[in-house]
């Protein structure tokens, strides 16, 4: 249930929602994330995991091989994914970044996997691969049908 996970869509100029602090604090830790994308049929994609770090307040993905299918080319594609927290799936708009923060986002990398693991994804083709996570406000059933909630 996304109720349980702590998120606070809170307005934000840069990246619309933001993350809690307990979110970040769960992200932060994971050594990977799982996140799936689905296909347009919409039936759920499988769990692909992932390396995750958090810079600067914000949730950053990155893949090593940049190319326009799998999680990464449909999530590009789509702006949306899905990511497990707390064994939940959470919705998360998905921004891509490329070498926007680099040098904090490769610090992340850095300190959370060591400089000989972080390599693969320290490289020109993985900067520029950078997705930013968003979480994806939960309209209420009561703002979906509102004419202000609708979008």
């Amino acid at each position: 249930m996304q109720e349980d996970s702590g998120l606070r869509p809170q307005a934000d100029s840069r990246s619309g929602p933001t993350w809690s602090p307990q979110d970040l604090r769960h992200l932060d830790g994971l050594r990977e994330l799982e996140i799936s994308v689905p296909p347009a049929d919409g039936v759920p994609g499988r769990w692909t995991p992932i390396w995750v770090v958090v810079a600067d307040h914000e949730v950053f993905v990155r893949t090593w091989h940049r190319r326009n299918t799998g999680w990464y080319g449909r999530a590009v594609a789509s702006g949306s994914a899905l990511i497990r927290m707390r064994g939940e799936p959470v919705h998360v708009i998905v921004t891509a970044t490329g070498s926007t923060d680099a040098d904090a986002v490769d610090a992340s990398y850095r300190a959370k996997y060591g400089a000989a693991g972080a390599q693969s994804m320290l490289t020109a083709e993985a900067v520029a691969s950078t997705l930013r996570l968003a979480p994806r406000p939960v309209l209420t059933i009561r703002q979906q049908n509102h004419p202000a909630g609708r979008r």
